[in-house]
């Protein structure tokens, strides 16, 4: 065979090595991989005019919402079966557009008609059973559905809920006041403020669907809160599982349970919707089984932070608070989520050489947050198959951390106006005109510049990454320098594409793949260091005003309470809960009516949290004048819980640590916490430092921020210079942009379980907010 022909037969064989590799990767990602949704029955169509005009607008610069007066009620409670509930909200208006109809599964039904203008979701005719044609009969812009009511029962053969329709001898019995009762619940449902509403309460004896008995009722309410990343124009679905299977134990102690889909974080994070919509969910309870003793928040992640900002923003709307997974809120974790993928891509890729990030554990220097050698990544598979196209892929890590396992995919979501993973949800002319993000959901709050898109409060000029791994010898001068002159931020919103999630967005071969979103990152060298991103001042001020930082002016009982998560790299990190915790002690001067319960996550300690919280309610109800921290209950103290329920340890200073400059106390060495990539470049533990004051390199320099490597740092003084033009953070001064003052008024009696409460914290002058 001649030399042309072997070199013939040789790129041929490569070439068709290649097309296999081809084929199996676009098999693997088409088939394996997950993928966005296809395209729904009744998709968005129109929207109202002006809704996507994107006019610019100020950032909020009014009053905080607890300083605000609530309007009176306009609606006229309670809303009757066949008919639906208020559209526009009472005072967070307006509505915005689009917004998409989610799915009631209980009553099975279409969104009413509403308009004839293509403005919304189309409905359809239904044919003589009921079943929907391909005739439309009108669209639906607002998404309302008519009340209607059922009757469920627990089942003795599975232990999940049926209509009572199908009973068949299998209702489960619970005992009510020392009586035998069948476990039958009265469900409600229907829309308020367009998201879809449930009451769920034990069948009463005498009553009926119009006019319920609240005699099996324990005169107790609890308001679920449900958490997710939401950026709004989505109503939501509701079905049994939401509340009744998810609330079995406490229905079955008759506690009465709400819940609105605009509590839930991943359809918005809008506080003034969430507060807005719960008012009215109350008022349409109370309006058909009376005002209940007290209200007891309770449910996880967005859930959490919503009781948080409740307590805040609008003291007795609920009396008392039990946050699961709690973070403080969610617009301050974007300030260190953001910086996740940047510093996963230096790990990955600018500074791959290096073969320690290859174990993730390392990464948690710079990182914070936790990692594991020994954790699988959630993406291993999926980087897998992009390996046989990108060798960015191909040099392994052992292990994984939680920006990768956690928090990935949610930047792109919250930061990018021009990408979203719903947008099948919406036909293309919608969908090309929706500026979606975060900062697009709250632009009212946030404000809007001349681009037309919402201003951002994301901020990294002068934050040195990795700054406490430095001081504590684990990474180089060095690498340092690399580290901080390669991560820049991300780009202007006006600047973003799309994001390269080939598998989600319907592409066959994964040719342009970017698990980091590295094409919308500022990236540097060490000649010419990255830009950093720049937060909007007014931003930062504007959002702090509407409520939607927690400041800590939280006088309710508040048990936070946690699985240990950490361990699993979940984004639900136990050292939130001390985020919160500080910022009531630095808002309050201490923070003894917050509780901090932590357990293995085998064992469940939620029916306690709400036997303590009842305990609680009870003395302040019989001793309103000895307040909040007074009225504790003796087993409301900080705890730890083993695998069986078990206290491992209990009391004042259990939960002591590095957090408080003390020594780890029996449950922080059980259940040991992190911190963030914000914290290791020298933030405080509160994390709502948007924007740092900054000081230039040599005053750091002279105030020691480098020792022991002062010396080597000196010698590098240009480098340092050339990255940090503008100087580095000085975290010993206030953000910039935080309001200076109080906020929220806090000196001012409150209302809890119907009595009135007087402040009992010690005040401490506040050099901001």
């Amino acid at each position: 065979m001649s030399k042309s022909a072997k070199n013939g037969s040789y790129y041929l064989k490569g070439f068709l090595i290649l097309l296999v590799l081809m084929v199996l990767g676009a098999w693997y990602g088409y088939e394996k991989l997950p993928r966005f949704s296809s395209v729904p029955e009744a998709p968005v169509v129109g929207v109202p005019a002006g809704a996507l005009d994107h006019k610019p607008i100020p950032a909020y610069s009014g009053p905080h919402p607890r300083l605000l007066k609530r309007p009176q009620e306009t609606f006229p409670f309670p809303i009757k079966i066949g008919e639906s509930g208020p559209v526009d909200p009472l005072f967070a208006g307006p509505n915005s557009y689009p917004f998409y109809c989610g799915n009631n599964s209980i009553t099975g039904e279409q969104p009413l008609v509403d308009n004839q203008r293509r403005e919304g979701v189309p409905v359809f005719a239904l044919d003589k059973d009921g079943n929907k044609t391909g005739e439309i009969i009108g669209y639906s812009r607002d998404c309302s559905h008519t009340t209607d009511v059922g009757y469920y029962y627990q089942s003795t053969r599975d232990g999940k809920f049926h209509p009572l329709s199908e009973a068949a001898g299998d209702i489960a019995q619970i005992t009510v006041r020392q009586h035998k009762v069948d476990f039958v619940v009265r469900l409600e449902t229907g829309t308020i403020n367009r998201f879809f509403y449930a009451i769920a309460a034990l069948r009463g004896e005498g009553g009926s669907a119009a006019r319920p008995s609240g005699k099996n009722w324990n005169q107790r309410l609890i308001y679920q809160l449900r958490g997710g990343v939401g950026i709004g124009r989505r109503q939501g679905n509701i079905g049994t599982s939401d509340i009744l299977e998810r609330r079995a134990d406490q229905i079955a102690r008759g506690y009465a349970v709400i819940y609105s889909t605009a509590n839930r974080t991943s359809n918005h994070y809008d506080i003034w919707l969430s507060e807005d919509t719960a008012r009215r969910l109350k008022k349409q309870f109370a309006a058909l089984y009376g005002k209940p003793r007290y209200t007891v928040g309770l449910g996880g992640s967005g859930g959490a932070i919503q009781q948080y900002l409740f307590a805040q923003n609008a003291p007795g709307l609920i009396d008392a608070a039990i946050p699961l997974y709690s973070f403080p809120d969610m617009v301050t974790q974007t300030i260190y989520v953001f910086d996740c993928e940047p510093l996963e891509y230096f790990f990955d890729v600018l500074d791959s050489d290096n073969p320690r990030w290859r174990n993730a554990a390392e990464r948690s220097l710079v990182e914070g947050l936790s990692a594991s050698n020994t954790v699988e990544g959630r993406f291993s598979s999926m980087k897998t198959a992009a390996a046989l196209f990108d060798n960015r892929y191909r040099n392994k890590v052992k292990g994984t951390t939680e920006c990768a396992q956690s928090w990935r995919g949610l930047v792109p979501r919250v930061n990018n106006p021009n990408f979203v993973d719903f947008s099948k949800n919406y036909s293309e002319d919608v969908a090309s005109r929706t500026h979606w993000s975060h900062w697009e959901d709250l632009r009212r709050f946030y404000g809007a510049g001349s681009s037309g898109y919402a201003n951002s409060t994301w901020d990294n000029v002068g934050v040195q990454y990795g700054l406490r791994a430095l001081t504590n010898g684990n990474i180089s001068v060095n690498t340092f320098l690399k580290l901080n002159a390669t991560i820049g931020g991300w780009k202007s919103p006006q600047k973003q594409v799309d994001e390269k999630f080939w598998f989600l967005n319907g592409g066959v071969l994964p040719l342009e793949f970017s698990i980091w979103s590295d094409q919308n990152m500022n990236l540097g060298s060490l000649d010419s260091p990255a830009k950093r991103s720049k937060g909007n001042i007014e931003a930062i001020e504007g959002i702090f005003r509407s409520g939607h930082v927690f400041l800590g002016d939280a006088e309710i009982p508040i048990i936070d309470l946690r699985h240990y998560l950490d361990d699993d790299l979940n984004m639900h990190h136990s050292s939130a809960s001390f985020s919160a915790r500080e910022r009531i002690r630095r808002s309050r001067g201490h923070a003894d009516n917050q509780l901090i319960w932590v357990s293995d996550k085998r064992y469940s300690p939620i029916n306690e949290a709400l036997t303590t919280v009842d305990h609680w309610m009870q003395n302040i109800i019989e001793h309103p004048d000895a307040g909040v921290v007074a009225n504790r209950p003796a087993e409301a103290v900080d705890k730890c819980f083993d695998q069986l329920g078990g206290v491992i340890a209990s009391g004042g200073h259990v939960w002591d640590g590095s957090w408080n400059g003390q020594p780890n106390g029996a449950c922080m060495k059980e259940y040991p916490i992190h911190s963030t990539s914000r914290q290791v470049a020298g933030a405080p533990i509160t994390g709502d430092v948007y924007k740092c004051a900054l000081q230039p390199v040599q005053a750091a320099i002279e105030h020691g921020l480098y020792a022991p490597y002062t010396e080597e740092i000196v010698s590098h003084i240009a480098d340092l210079k050339r990255i940090f033009p503008a100087g580095v953070c000085d975290y010993s001064k206030p953000g910039i942009g935080q309001p200076q003052g109080r906020l929220a008024l806090d000196d001012k009696p409150i209302k809890i379980a119907g009595q009135r409460v007087a402040p009992d914290y010690p005040r401490v002058k506040r050099s901001a907010m």
